[in-house]
């Protein structure tokens, strides 16, 4: 089974925008935001992503990556 990747850091890095700033506009707390940022969420909500997309000007599909063990992509 493949797993789901989560780019939030390489969206922020592309947007030059920092973990505090990020978590403002989304408002969400900067711990919850790192826990994303670093793939060790278990689930996001859609209405976090949707803000997210929003703050970062992005599709979630630049958010979330699909990766199949088998094929690596």
């Amino acid at each position: 089974m493949g797993e789901i990747i989560v780019n939030v850091d390489v969206m922020m890095a592309k947007r030059k925008i920092s973990l505090n700033a990020l978590a403002s506009k989304v408002d969400i707390t900067p711990a919850n935001l790192s826990i994303l940022k670093t793939g060790k969420a278990k689930a996001i909500r859609f209405s976090t992503l949707a803000a997210i997309c929003d703050a970062l000007n992005c599709q979630p599909g630049d958010i979330l990556e699909y990766r199949d063990e088998l094929n690596n992509k």
